[in-house]
């Protein structure tokens, strides 16, 4: 077994690989604040590259998150729509996100809008399953997902893209990295625009459903976005990082508003030091905002803005051989400003944390404690513990328990003719079991959960306000295998999910809703020399749209194929068939899915 990466600041200089591969472990940073491989980490965690993004030609983060192990998706009529991430199925708000380090959502409803975070920015995406609060503070009920955009690096290279497709879709990119030896930087812009298709057949009141109107038309979508980020390591050892990322997302839609325009935005920036050899310091400063104007048939209707500014001080000291203490604190502060009048419309939160790992033989220890103090709910105690056991010949077998907690939103607390201010925090434990193996054919690994949540928030009818009224128990099993068989690289994710509603009432024992009990992904991919293939299948089993399971959507599989051709060594032509089969399928009722559709990039990277 490898011993961890203690040097945390030269750890995250390391390249990442693909999480598919079985060659190289990627490095994994998100899972417990400082820089492991993936094969030493205690946490179940999938790593997608830039590799990855160009092979699988996604089009949108919803399309690199389809199939994860331990992820739903909802979407409410293709791109540019609100998606909805259920992460182990927790709650769409139960799952932390953060780009580059900064915490980023809405604070009003909760979410991180997914569909407007542009995929020719990210250099890869890490994705940790299970409680993560007694590290990061609310909302990691689920787990978190951290984005990091285009590093750069070495020498000077542009790159650039430009594509097109059903539906009218048009998309192009460009930009420049590189930075030397001591340096690194990278610039670019993309954009996309599609005409879409109609998101949504709703039924109006009376007896509505869905979006509550019909509007029988083409719902388009447009995102322009820009991305920096440089830095540079001096001397003396102290490096600094600075990034910012901006997207403007134009959308149409079906609903009492159709119309919106919304602007993502991240400024951030890191330093690292080593005063001593064993002691590294990483303070981390950014802000995030999030914006949407909503239009009724381009009329103004409202406006909705959140801004939240962060500030972490990270210290991480080798206290002996194999034995590594992490000691420090966050604080951020959330701010809502828009048409609807909120009686509260600030709060901040300090968290300290520490956490404690060693590694003694074959064992793995990891120890974590936190203490929030939140302006509104007072001080919240989480922690978490795992280990890890080597068991020979490439296995592996990890346990794990954690506790974590949510805030309510904005929305929760104070939306007139919805909002409560005496809501709780929601809370949660979380026990789970896994063995993995690394044999020479490739990689597996078969992770078991529970998770129960205490005070879900929900709306409850007989005070006609939000509440904390409901419960759930969730348990899962997740399968992961990848292997090479016959020049083929072949990946296999299974979810297995019981998401049930312990809320005593009349939907006591319920699914929770949008959550799929099983979910498949498999994909095969080969390499002839000059040109590449490769095909993805998707299915998913059933799932109810309402807390009552009423209202059943039918399970669907789909098929997607890819190939590119190289026409030179840095020229590339991909085309990608998404929905081969044409499957009419919903995630979310009364909203539209593509349809088979064609696209087609041609690419420039050196």
């Amino acid at each position: 077994m490898k011993k961890g990466c203690m040097p945390a600041a030269v750890c995250l200089l390391l390249g990442s690989h693909s999480a598919f591969a079985v060659e190289l472990d990627p490095i994994i940073v998100t899972a417990t604040r400082t820089a492991k491989t993936a094969d030493e980490t205690l946490s179940s965690v999938t790593v997608i590259t830039r590799k990855e993004i160009e092979r699988q030609q996604a089009q949108s983060v919803q399309d690199l998150l389809r199939g994860v192990p331990g992820v739903g998706i909802a979407n409410n009529g293709g791109p540019g729509k609100a998606t909805s991430v259920f992460l182990r199925g927790t709650e769409s708000d139960h799952v932390l996100v953060l780009i580059d380090g900064v915490k980023v959502g809405s604070a009003t409803l909760g979410t991180t809008a997914f569909q407007d975070i542009p995929v020719e920015q990210i250099e890869r995406i890490e994705i940790v399953r299970g409680p993560r609060s007694s590290l990061y503070g609310s909302e990691a009920i689920g787990g978190v997902i951290q984005i990091f955009t285009r590093k750069g690096g070495g020498a000077l290279k542009p790159f650039f893209n430009i594509g097109g497709g059903s539906y009218q879709t048009y998309s192009a990119s460009a930009g420049v990295s590189g930075g030397g030896e001591r340096g690194w930087f990278s610039v670019s812009a993309s954009g996309i625009d599609t005409e879409g298709f109609n998101a949504c057949n709703g039924k109006p009141s009376p007896g509505g459903a869905g979006c509550f109107t019909t509007e029988p038309d083409k719902d388009g979508y447009r995102n322009l976005s820009g991305s920096l980020r440089a830095g540079y390591r001096f001397d003396n050892g102290l490096e600094m990082d600075v990034h910012a990322l901006r997207a403007n997302g134009k959308n149409e839609f079906d609903g009492s508003d159709n119309e919106s325009e919304s602007v993502q935005q991240v400024l951030g920036g890191t330093l690292r030091y080593s005063p001593l050899s064993v002691w590294h310091m990483t303070l981390t400063a950014g802000r995030s905002r999030d914006e949407s104007d909503n239009f009724k048939d381009g009329t103004f209707k409202s406006r909705f803005d959140t801004e939240r500014d962060t500030l972490s001080f990270q210290n991480d000291i080798t206290i002996a051989a194999d034995h590594l203490l992490t000691v420090g604190v966050d604080y951020h502060d959330d701010r809502v400003d828009g048409t609807t009048a909120y009686a509260v419309t600030s709060r901040d939160n300090t968290g300290l944390f520490t956490q404690y790992q060693a590694w003694f033989g074959a064992h793995d220890v990891q120890l974590s404690l936190r203490r929030d103090d939140n302006e509104q709910f007072g001080n919240r105690n989480t922690g978490g513990v795992a280990w890890g056991y080597a068991l020979g010949k490439g296995l592996r077998l990890i346990a794990s328990y954690g506790t974590a907690f949510k805030a309510p939103t904005f929305n929760e607390l104070y939306f007139p003719g919805f909002g409560n201010p005496k809501l709780r925090p929601e809370e949660s434990r979380s026990v789970e079991f896994g063995l993995r193996g690394e044999p020479a054919w490739g990689r597996w690994s078969l992770n078991a959960y529970e998770t129960r949540v205490d005070d879900l928030i929900a709306y409850d009818a007989s005070r006609s306000a939000s509440n904390n009224i409901d419960q759930a128990r969730i348990r899962g099993l997740e399968a992961v295998l990848g292997t090479r068989l016959g020049n083929w690289d072949l990946n296999a994710n299974l979810t297995l999910l019981d998401p049930e509603n312990r809320s005593g009432g009349a939907n006591d024992g319920n699914v929770l809703p949008r959550r799929a009990r099983r979910s498949l992904r498999l994909d095969a991919d080969r390499d002839f020399g000059h040109y590449r293939l490769g095909a993805t299948l998707l299915a998913a089993g059933k799932r109810y749209d309402d807390l009552a399971n009423t209202r059943e959507l039918g399970g669907y599989a789909t098929i997607d194929l890819r190939a590119e051709y190289a026409l030179t060594g840095d020229w590339r032509v991909q085309a990608r068939v998404e929905n081969l089969l044409d499957k009419d399928y919903e995630t979310a009722a009364y909203y539209n899915q593509p349809g088979r559709s064609l696209y087609l990039t041609l690419r420039y990277q050196p």
